[in-house]
């Protein structure tokens, strides 16, 4: 796992009402500070990345649908320079992702309905200087395959 990445198992709690799912908490150990709560959604078979933040942490969470979440470590002084993670993250697999600071994430709806993300980065969003670093999702900069892994 790409270092300073946290992917925390979420437990589903249903009852005949329905279900709750905590998400988040200032009591999780990678918890730094609130700055704001965002929905994003990608429709089957989108690919939203590649991007990555100087100054904010992303606490990621696929409450509907399915999404592959892919992290690259571009971060020439930690010691999993390079290297890529992918996490299967939804419906089947509750979980929420840490993405630290100067790490690229992007991510691809696999569900065959659209995926809903909610997000909990560290700090708001600031429309006259957005926090954001972006590269295009297939270009040659990170040789990465978004396509179906078949095997």
């Amino acid at each position: 796992m790409i270092d300073g990445v946290i992917v925390k198992k979420l437990k589903v709690i249903p009852d005949e009402r329905g279900r709750l799912m905590e998400i988040m908490r200032t009591d999780d150990d990678f918890f730094q500070k609130f700055g704001q709560v965002y929905m994003t959604t990608a429709y089957p078979g989108v690919v939203k990345g590649w991007h990555y933040h100087k100054k904010q942490a992303d606490n990621m969470a696929v409450v509907k649908g399915m999404m592959k979440i892919v992290l690259y470590d571009s971060r020439k002084d930690s010691a999993t320079f390079g290297e890529i993670n992918e996490i299967f993250s939804g419906c089947h697999n509750p979980v929420l992702v840490h993405i630290p600071a100067f790490v690229y994430h992007g991510f691809k709806c696999i569900s065959e309905e659209e995926a809903i993300v909610i997000n909990t980065p560290t700090e708001i969003y600031n429309y006259n200087e957005p926090d954001e670093y972006r590269l295009p999702a297939h270009g040659s900069e990170i040789q990465y395959d978004w396509g179906r892994k078949d095997g």
